[in-house]
């Protein structure tokens, strides 16, 4: 039986209200709830008292020396977004500065050329029939589906019928990786693909079925990611196309939709300041770390493309490589 925890310091009441106000807006907050339990007792065992966080306070318990700085980022965060709450309920709060810097990833991925892209698909449209499985029916269409939206691999198993209006080219992806509902638009020859996959595959599925199952046993239930995975193994390997410590994995159609994006933006002399929030969203990042990881991809892959808008953009790209997701 899981134990409920006890609050017991002066921010107890406060704490608790807001955890409630984050998680009423569909996060779940479980990390964040764990450490302001922490800090409740940490307040509480010191003997603080009163409901003033100052600074001293606020350090102690973010910069512990025996915490990870991924640990203390996480405090920092946290504990100001805390802060800004409590200050405007009222409260004499100090707001602490994120200044935490996270190792960056230096992973480069594999970005699929178009003749690979082409190879692939070939290859997938091509597949020996496979009995007792569906990939031949749901591949084709799926693997088009990542590479035309950009989504997570997890995000696209996790969609249902009812989550893809057909009528609007609209498809919506729920309580992803960041707990945030987003509106995916679909290109029209993607949309023409769904429509008859969702007309003749799923003819006779109601609209809670996976938009994109697997076999279990002989029936519909949900894809798990390890054999979307081996799936995509096997394209590549008949495709001719090496598998190597940087992939091509499934993740890279995410890459190639994003540096694609960039692309073109920069090609059409948009300004990439302003397009940077819709990226940012639109591919459901937390925050622009991610997204400015693919600023760096493309000016690693395409430098001549990058050269002639550095003058302008350059203090936008970031040195180094970048945490990306």
């Amino acid at each position: 039986m899981k134990t409920v925890y006890k609050w017991k310091s002066e921010f107890a009441e406060a704490a608790q209200n807001y955890i409630s106000l984050k998680q009423q807006t569909g996060m779940k907050f479980e990390t964040q709830e764990r450490y302001l339990r922490h800090f409740d007792t940490f307040y509480y065992s010191n003997g603080f008292e009163g409901s003033t966080l100052t600074k001293e306070i606020v350090n102690d318990f973010i910069y512990d020396p025996n915490e990870r700085p991924g640990t203390h980022y996480n405090k920092e965060v946290l504990m100001r977004d805390f802060a800004m709450y409590l200050a405007d309920r009222g409260y004499h709060a100090y707001i602490v500065e994120v200044k935490t810097k996270l190792p960056r990833c230096k992973f480069v991925p594999k970005i699929l050329t178009d003749d690979e892209t082409r190879r692939i698909f070939t290859t997938i449209d091509n597949y020996p029939h496979a009995h007792n499985s569906y990939r031949n029916a749901v591949d084709p269409v799926m693997f088009r589906f990542l590479y035309s939206t950009g989504v997570r691999i997890s995000e696209a198993l996790n969609l249902v019928l009812k989550d893809v209006n057909i009528e609007s080219g609209i498809a919506t992806i729920r309580a992803a990786k960041n707990m945030k509902d987003r509106l995916i638009p679909m290109a029209d020859s993607l949309s023409k693909r769904i429509i008859p996959f969702m007309k003749g595959f799923h003819r006779y599925s109601d609209d809670r079925m996976w938009l994109f199952p697997g076999c279990h046993n002989g029936t519909m239930g949900q894809m798990d990611k390890s054999t979307a995975y081996n799936h995509f193994r096997d394209y590549l390997l008949m495709a001719d196309i090496p598998h190597t410590d940087v992939g091509p994995r499934i993740h890279s159609f995410r890459h190639g939709f994003a540096v694609k994006c960039l692309k073109k933006w920069v090609l059409a002399g948009n300004e990439l300041t302003v397009m940077l929030p819709y990226l940012s969203a639109y591919m459901g990042h937390s925050d622009f770390r991610a997204t400015q990881y693919y600023l760096r991809l493309t000016s690693d892959l395409y430098p001549d493309i990058v050269r002639r808008v550095e003058a302008e953009f350059g203090y936008v790209i970031p040195e180094g490589g970048i945490i990306y997701d």
